[in-house]
């Protein structure tokens, strides 16, 4: 394992730990990345795979306490109970849809042409979305209906296009659902959970006949790198969600998806 792969691996966990939360898509900025640098990882994604969970990891670290509270206070009526089902409900779509869509998203999706565009859309749809005027009746995500749950699940499948962001998705959705900023970040966390485990084992299970032990150095790298960067990032995002819009990200997706077009091009 050469310096430079090990080097690499270490800007691939920063990338994926910066923008795994933010609503910049993550999967998207892994793809243009690796193309520019022409870097290739393990093989079978099983790189991107690793530092995604190390990202995940540090979600359920820094809800740690909350999640205890869910976990242990599930099975009875209250706050812990509705939240869990909430969470269960919204992660169902995406759950079915992967599924049966697991294929064609790896196959046909994961291009720079897809990712630049899916930038380019989403950034216009969350200035569309941060215009308009929304009252919030939802202050906290234990008060939130099953059914809106279920409504930002089906947002959250949008995200299955490389570039759109899977945070961006549930918490713009969340926002035209009526809920707080606050609120709206925390489901998206909380959220992608169980919807990140999920696509790490059955990307595992796929990718079980290309698993290497040669390759540990580097995975570990990406894993702890993104850990630690994703560690920093959520702190910091939930608390500039409760002073600032969404618009400075909106702005730079534009950005970047149309640099990245003008480079496809000049190829």
């Amino acid at each position: 394992m050469d310096f430079y792969t090990l080097v690499m691996a270490a800007v691939l966990g920063v990338v994926e730990g910066v923008t795994e939360f933010l609503p910049i898509s993550s999967t998207g900025h892994l793809i243009l990345v690796e193309d520019l640098l022409g870097f290739e990882g393990p093989p079978g994604k099983f790189f991107e795979i690793i530092i995604q969970l190390g990202a995940i990891l540090a979600v359920v670290w820094v809800y740690r306490a909350k999640l205890w509270r869910i976990a242990t206070g599930m099975f009875a009526p209250g706050p812990e109970q509705r939240l869990a089902v909430n969470v269960a409900v919204a992660f169902l779509p995406a759950a079915v849809i992967g599924v049966f869509a697991h294929g064609f998203i790896k196959e046909v999706l994961f291009s720079p042409w897809v990712v630049s565009v899916a930038l380019i859309v989403g950034g216009i749809a969350i200035l569309l979305i941060e215009r308009m005027q929304k009252t919030h009746d939802i202050a906290a995500v234990e008060d939130m209906p099953v059914r809106r749950a279920l409504a930002i699940g089906f947002f959250q499948c949008i995200a299955m296009i490389p570039g759109v962001s899977r945070s961006g998705a549930t918490i713009m959705g969340s926002l035209l659902m009526g809920v707080s900023r606050p609120a709206a970040a925390e489901f998206s966390f909380m959220l992608a959970i169980p919807t990140m485990f999920a696509a790490t084992l059955y990307d595992l299970y796929k990718n079980r006949d290309v698993l290497d032990a040669s390759n540990l150095p580097v995975i570990a790298v990406g894993f702890i790198t993104s850990f630690i960067v994703a560690l920093l990032v959520v702190k910091w995002l939930l608390a500039f969600i409760s002073r600032h819009s969404f618009r400075p990200f909106a702005i730079y997706r534009i950005v970047i998806g149309t640099v990245m077009i003008g480079i496809l091009l000049s190829r």
